[in-house]
Parts: C-alpha cells; structure tokens; sequence
C-alpha cells in the first residue's frame, strides 16, 4: 500500500469488529439457510482472510456444513484509491477454469465496497458458472457505488468524505486487525 499521510483514526478495534463478523455470521446463516450447497468467495487480497472468518462462524456458531472455499484476484484500486487499471482486472486461476458451480449458492466477501466495479467483474464472472444464487457480503460499505450493485450482508455502511480512505486491516496482511479512517492531507 502506498503510505497517504494524514490523520488517521481507528473506527474498530479488533474487538469490535469480532462483534461486526458475529453479526454478519447471523445474517449470511439467516440468508443461507436451507441453500444447499454453499462455496465461499473471498477476494484477493484482504477479502481472503475476511471469508475464512465469516467460514468458520458460519460452521461453528450456525452448523453450516464446511463449504467449498476459493479465492477471486481483482485487481482495479490500490489501497489508497489510487487507479490502478482503466478497467478491472480479474485474473483467473487455471483450477477455477473447469470449476462446476451449478446448484451451488456462493457468498462472495470483500472488504470494502466503494464504486462497484470489482464486485461487479466478479458477479459477471461467477454467474458464468452458472450458480443458483450469488450473494455478497462485505465488511464496510461505503454507500458510493456508482454501478447497480449492492451487498447483502453488511458488516458497517460508513458515510465519509470522497477522499478519506477506508483502511482495512487484516491479518496476514497486517499484524492487527481493525478498520481505519484515513483523511490524507489536501493540498491547499
């Protein structure tokens, strides 16, 4: 991540946002109830880690039965919202390739929603795999998408300015886990 500096201020400890994936736990098992079988999504980078949580509430605290795990790499904004690629890039993995999907529901978990576009690329991509349903759960909802996509399941929807940054931190990829507002510095 390229460091914005900046007033940065912890919306979430690693406490609170145990409570917050309790809770979407609660919500994906109320939604997923009775869905047959269930593949969890996360995508690359820190939605990966966030699904392997959301996984394991799911099955100890809701009796899921373990579902099938996989990973999406979608590639669009750096962590600092700087644009990456003009369009998102979704890389697919040479085992997801022949991947059967049909008769499955799939929760796919992110991070953050911002603009849409990633969630969307992997929607288009997964519905070719033709799945019963395609839900979508993610831990911070910005409330700015700018294409018709929505989630489901909704850890915290944050109203903040268009040019703080949501910060998200998850183990492995940083040693706490927490959610962060960064306010990077304007230049005047």
């Amino acid at each position: 991540m390229s460091e914005a500096s900046g007033p940065r201020t912890c919306l979430y400890d690693s406490t609170g946002l145990d409570a917050v994936l309790d809770r979407m736990a609660q919500q994906a098992a109320s939604l997923l109830q009775g869905c047959g079988p269930l593949a969890v999504v996360g995508v690359l980078r820190r939605g990966a880690p966030l699904a392997d949580r959301l996984t394991e509430r799911l099955v100890q605290q809701h009796g899921l039965a373990p579902p099938l795990r996989l990973d999406l790499s979608v590639k669009r904004y750096a962590d600092d919202l700087t644009l990456l690629y003009p369009d998102t890039q979704l890389t697919e993995e040479a085992g997801h390739a022949a991947l059967d999907l049909s008769g499955h529901t799939l929760l796919v978990v992110d991070d953050v929603l911002y603009r849409g576009h990633s969630l969307l690329k992997v929607v288009a991509y997964l519905a070719r795999k033709r799945p019963v349903a395609i839900r979508v759960a993610v831990l911070a909802d910005r409330g700015v998408t700018t294409l018709p996509v929505r989630a489901d399941v909704v850890g915290v929807r944050l109203e903040i300015a268009p040019a703080d940054i949501i910060d998200c931190h998850v183990p492995p990829y940083e040693p706490d886990f927490s959610l962060q507002l960064l306010q990077p510095m304007r230049e005047t």
